[in-house]
């Protein structure tokens, strides 16, 4: 799940934020599937501070909400699935989809949404297509809609999401997009996001960290001095990590022999006896370091973690050797760490 949806379910029990009424708007909304459930509504910046909630009865749902300029919120259902609305004073939102298809919701009231509901709608008319198909799609809308909120939304999910992604060209996309678009919070807080990627992308050297693992000790990047290191990045808390984490115990069984390759688990986890029964629950061999400051953490700032789970491989230097890996990539940087290993013993055998 991502950071920003983590940081406002915290806000659920709190109420809206005081201040003059503005023209209010109008929501109402029929997703079929949806039953008896309830929607939350935050705000994707500080334009809209807020958590609101939607009470759906029978699939359907409406509120009266209120906001002083344009702003992007986010639609957060019950099953974790989070979708843009863009709302502004004097607004009639009407939204209509399905709990099977909340990809391609449509929504009308204003420009933003149709413009959003249009290009979803043009994809689903793709059937299956590639990546390259739909980042593509995503830099023609971007070009063609320099002054609207979507393009903020489309670059951040078709490029700055992506495992490993092109600084350069979301850059390059970013420039594309008016002054008045690039003033707003949310725009504003993705190129500082980039611009903290930069820092650590791939090729770059690590910054240096100092953390406790589970025996209470400190361990930095010295601990692991002439190894590859793979750091793997999650919290017990997130579904996804702890599925993730079967990938690992394969590759740590395999390698844990290995005296060039080690592996380091940093949780985001808060609290510490959760933290140490996962460890064990999972079976987490491998040294395990946690500061129980979430997202707060100095070493997620440091590496720009913005999503669970990532993984960063080091060089023994501390070069940025990789992002993200699947076990397929994983497996084949240790083929290669082997044959870079094995070429100095015959080199250092010849010079004998």
């Amino acid at each position: 799940m991502k950071k920003v949806c983590l940081l406002y379910l915290l806000l659920i029990g709190l109420s809206a934020c005081g201040g003059k009424k503005t023209d209010s708007i109008s929501l109402s909304g029929e997703i079929k599937g949806l039953g008896n459930d309830t929607i939350y509504l935050y705000g994707a910046d500080r334009m809209y501070d807020r958590m609101d909630t939607l009470i759906a009865e029978k699939d359907k749902f409406s509120a009266t909400l209120s906001t002083d300029t344009l702003v992007t919120t986010i639609l957060l259902f019950s099953d974790g699935t989070e979708y843009p609305l863009f709302l502004n004073k004097g607004n009639k939102i009407q939204i209509k989809g399905s709990m099977a298809e909340l990809s391609s919701l449509q929504i009308s009231g204003n420009a933003p949404n149709k413009e959003l509901t249009d290009f979803n709608q043009e994809l689903k008319g793709l059937g299956t297509p590639s990546e390259k198909a739909l980042e593509e799609k995503a830099e023609n809308f971007i070009t063609e809609h320099p002054a609207s909120l979507v393009s903020i939304y489309l670059l951040d999910k078709y490029f700055v999401q992506k495992p490993q992604p092109d600084l350069t060209q979301i850059q390059k996309l970013a420039d594309r997009m008016t002054g008045e678009l690039k003033d707003r919070p949310l725009m504003d807080a993705l190129l500082n996001r980039i611009e903290e990627e930069e820092k650590v992308a791939v090729g770059k050297s690590s910054p240096y960290f100092r953390l406790r693992n589970a025996e209470n000790r400190d361990i930095s990047r010295s601990n692991f001095k002439d190894q590859y290191l793979l750091i793997q990045f999650w919290a017990s808390w997130d579904t996804v990590s702890r599925a993730n984490n079967t990938m690992f115990r394969r590759i740590y069984k395999k390698e844990q022999k290995n005296k060039n390759f080690a592996l380091l688990g940093v949780s985001l986890d808060l609290d510490k006896k959760q933290w140490q029964e996962t460890i064990k629950a999972d079976t987490l061999k491998w040294e395990q370091v946690c500061d129980f400051s979430g997202w707060n953490g100095e070493i997620i700032k440091q590496f720009a973690i913005q999503t669970l789970p990532t993984n960063i491989l080091l060089s023994p230097t501390g070069r940025i050797e990789g992002k993200n890996l699947d076990e397929k990539a994983i497996e084949n940087k240790l083929k290669k760490i082997a044959e870079k290993e094995k070429e100095k013993k015959e080199a250092a055998k010849k010079k004998k």
